[in-house]
């Protein structure tokens, strides 16, 4: 039988929203339901990513009507990384948690997550049963296999939209993509200082209102040109942190005339 986990001192969980007025405050109230049981304090921010339906106007009442919501827009569009970073720039506490905002995950299972954190620095879902298409399947494999051959990570399911992350990490590191491409760079540049990933299966859900975005040539072909220039950066700083490293531990060469010197001590 599992123990409940321990409370967190305080969690920011914010979700991006993409013309999701079918989706908003059903996912808004499963958060609120949850937040109380997880932490000593909490908030909910609602990223309205410059939707053209009511989404918007929806996290706006919400925000009126619960004193823990905030409503944060975007004003155009920014895409799905551009809704994420606002996300994480907009949270306060010392643990931020995210997911989307289409209402496909069931958070009454972010418990699990902080279970994990007994023994990592952070958490991340996979999804046991994806209930996407067949070519979002095909297209996720062939991405995180690459993914994980680049970057050397074990992550099972790179781009699952269940994840528990410390302030601590998202003050140490800048996330600079605009789209698919954001969970790669969060858990990449996590792996690059050395914190540990600790994953946990959850499940996956049909939607069942609103449509999908972002399976597009464009967004595809951009996430690998930021993929490649990820890979690019991080192996160029840690080659230059290796060398440091290197240059550190060199002994200096000891001159002639020092080495025939009796050495002497200040006083």
């Amino acid at each position: 039988m599992q123990t409940e986990p321990r409370k967190l001192s305080s969690i920011s969980i914010f979700f991006p929203f993409y013309n999701e007025e079918a989706n908003i405050e059903r996912v808004a109230v499963s958060a609120m339901q949850i937040a109380p049981t997880i932490a000593s304090r909490f908030e909910i921010i609602l990223v309205n990513d410059g939707s053209r339906d009511a989404t918007g106007d929806i996290a706006d009442r919400l925000a009126k009507t619960h004193a823990e919501i905030r409503a944060v827009h975007n004003r155009p569009n920014q895409g799905y990384g551009g809704a994420v970073r606002r996300g994480f720039e907009a949270s306060q506490m010392d643990w931020v948690f995210f997911s989307d905002g289409d209402g496909q995950f069931d958070l009454a299972e972010l418990p699990k997550l902080i279970r994990v954190l007994e023994d990592s620095d952070m958490a991340v879902g996979f999804r046991m049963d994806r209930a996407d298409s067949m070519l979002r399947k095909l297209n996720a494999f062939c991405w995180g296999t690459l993914v994980r051959s680049l970057f050397k990570m074990r992550i099972r399911d790179i781009d699952c939209a269940f994840k528990l992350i410390p302030r601590r990490l998202l003050d140490d590191i800048t996330l600079e993509s605009d789209g698919a491409m954001i969970s790669t760079e969060l858990l990449a540049k996590a792996t690059y200082r050395g914190l540990s990933i600790g994953e946990v299966g959850v499940h996956h859900y049909p939607r069942t209102a609103g449509e999908q975005t972002g399976a597009n040539l464009r967004v595809i072909l951009k996430a690998f040109r930021e993929l490649f220039k990820l890979h690019a950066l991080i192996r160029r700083t840690t080659n230059t942190r290796e060398q440091d490293h290197k240059t550190a531990r060199r002994p200096a060469p000891a001159s002639s005339s020092s080495a025939q010197r009796p050495s002497f001590t200040q006083v």
